[in-house]
């Protein structure tokens, strides 16, 4: 007898939604990556108000760049870059999310100069798409 409906197998054991171990998210790696393409983009630089704008978006592709040819599957990436002038005065940058806790973290890192401060927040969050 001839059917149509493929044989079903017993694979449901064998998918899984979530990043192995070695697939995890590591923030100290990502810390490192960070760190590295701040100062090969920032170091020397000055603060101009003018090309910041561009400067932000430079360096959040930059990184998010670097973070993919980490390749680490299941993940999406979201970085958030915030550069000001150094005048001495604080600030303070916040974030909260939505996530699972066991796969999903961030890795941050800060830049300082004479000149410029560039705080670098780096999410990886699981895309169970």
């Amino acid at each position: 007898m001839i059917t149509d409906k493929p044989a079903i197998e017993d694979n449901a054991a064998a998918y899984s939604i979530r990043p192995t171990i070695k697939q995890k998210f590591r923030p100290a790696l990502i810390t490192k990556v960070i760190h590295q393409a701040l100062a090969d983009r920032l170091t020397g630089a000055t603060y101009q108000a003018d090309t910041c704008t561009q400067w932000t978006k430079e360096i959040a592709d930059d990184i998010k760049n670097r973070l993919k040819e980490l390749d680490l599957p299941r993940y999406k990436y979201i970085v958030n870059v915030v550069i000001g002038e150094m005048k001495g005065e604080g600030v303070r940058m916040g974030c909260r999310c939505f996530w699972d806790a066991d796969t999903d973290n961030v890795a941050q890192d800060t830049f300082i100069n004479d000149s410029l401060f560039c705080v670098v927040a780096g999410k990886l969050v699981t895309d169970e798409s």
